[in-house]
């Protein structure tokens, strides 16, 4: 069984990606923005805070209602459904963070 993206699951994102290009700090010069992508409807949607504002990481608390599936007592988005996964944008196209990891490989090794 698919397991949901959590709060906790993107903080093992960002270890496990930590330094390389799959983590905002290290793409966002080459134009990527956090984003996640529903993999049943293909729909990409912008890293968001909960007023709408761009977020510069990897938010849940701005997807829209239908893929939430948790919130904390404080109304904080803890999980969403199991078919979204954390990427990034870039000239309209998602990412995975395994994807913007290489392509900032062979940019930076294209220099």
């Amino acid at each position: 069984m698919p397991r949901a993206l959590t709060v906790d699951r993107l903080r093992r994102e960002n270890t496990s990606f930590q330094g390389s290009g799959g983590v905002s700090d290290c793409n966002r010069e080459l134009g990527f923005r956090p984003a996640f992508m529903d993999t049943e409807t293909g729909h990409v949607y912008a890293s968001c805070s909960r007023d709408g504002c761009p977020a510069p990481y990897h938010r849940l608390d701005g997807l829209p209602e239908e893929l939430i599936r948790e919130r904390d007592d404080s109304g904080r988005v803890i999980a969403v459904k199991t078919t979204v996964v954390s990427g990034f944008e870039r000239d309209g196209c998602f990412y995975t963070r395994e994807q913007a990891a290489e392509m900032v490989i062979d940019t930076n090794f294209g220099d």
